[in-house]
């Protein structure tokens, strides 16, 4: 049991209850105690991609939550609450509301490497203890701002191909956007950012921008890494591999969340020699990191490359 189970995790449920589902379904298909860990925490209020890595994958965890994200969120405007979502109180209230043109014109500003200030409700530790704690308790936190990177960041009807295709984004005249002068209670946008960056303050900030108050009503994680929404199974599916169904059908292998860096494939000399933890010479291929694997496609270490010498990352005992 080494590889992954990308679940689309549904509202409601969290990160830790849903490693505690896997191990459960695992104990359920006959596969006694298996090593589990997840990619990178999704809020309860969230849904979406979540990797769950088993056995010799969870040495990859790491990897897994510095990766980039893609999100799509809904922004609701005029009323900021404490938690930043459809949680928690009211904390300000506005009678702005934007048309898309104004959001359009702020969205630069908000792409690239930026700073910003995480919610009080994170699980961010502030004198060994986690905010949301001391939130909850009614202290006043003091969140520091910090530095992340927002790769890309656009109005979620604009999607890169339709827009190379010289397709124009058709308003929702309902919505009362029409033509981009319309008042907007609420947009939903998709954003591609770095690890850290924290969608429920990208939402207030943007809303701040555009001279309203706002918060996340929807949160959708649409890709971790290298894995994306269609390789991802509902919870009634993981239940079915619980009750006998085939484990091709939700278990992907571990190399899965290495096809964002280059393979290197080992004689059987250099994958015996990886295996024992010694150094090995005389590689010919580029500098940098590479999953090495042996002659029968099996993943073997990470590997760092440095002029032609392996020196092991993370090792697999597969």
């Amino acid at each position: 049991m080494n590889g992954w189970i990308i679940l689309d995790k549904p509202v409601g449920l969290g990160s830790t209850q849903a490693v505690g589902a896997v191990k459960r379904v695992c104990r359920e298909a006959g596969l006694g105690k298996v090593k589990v860990g997840h990619g990178g925490t999704l809020d309860p209020l969230a849904c979406g991609v979540l990797p769950i890595a088993l056995g010799e994958a969870t040495k990859l965890c790491g990897r897994m939550l510095d990766a980039s994200k893609i999100y799509d969120f809904t922004i609701a405007f005029g009323t900021e609450t404490a938690g930043l979502d459809a949680e928690g109180e009211v904390v300000a209230t506005s009678d702005v509301r934007p048309t898309l043109a104004d959001i359009e014109a702020v969205l630069p500003r908000f792409t690239g490497a930026i700073e910003q200030v995480p919610p009080a409700y994170s699980a961010i530790k502030i004198d060994g203890q986690r905010a949301y704690d001391r939130a909850r308790k009614g202290e006043a936190v003091e969140m520091k701002a910090r530095a992340v990177t927002i790769h890309s960041l656009r109005h979620a009807g604009l999607d890169p191909a339709s827009i190379a295709a010289g397709v124009e984004w058709t308003p929702d005249p309902v919505r009362g956007d029409e033509g981009g002068e319309g008042k907007l209670e609420s947009i939903t946008l998709t954003a591609h950012v770095s690890k850290g960056t924290y969608i429920r303050s990208l939402a207030r900030d943007i809303a701040r921008a555009v001279g309203s108050v706002g918060h996340v009503t929807m949160l959708r994680r649409t890709k971790a890494g290298p894995f994306a929404l269609d390789q991802a199974i509902s919870l009634d599916k993981l239940n079915a591999f619980g009750q006998g169904a085939a484990q091709s059908d939700f278990i992907l292998p571990l190399e899965a969340g290495l096809v964002d860096i280059p393979a290197l494939d080992l004689s059987p000399e250099a994958a015996g020699a990886i295996r024992q933890g010694r150094v090995w010479t005389g590689v010919s291929t580029h500098d940098g990191l590479h999953w090495a694997r042996d002659s029968e496609m099996r993943p073997v270490a990470l590997v760092e490359v440095s002029a032609g010498t392996l020196k092991i990352v993370r090792g697999f005992n597969l």
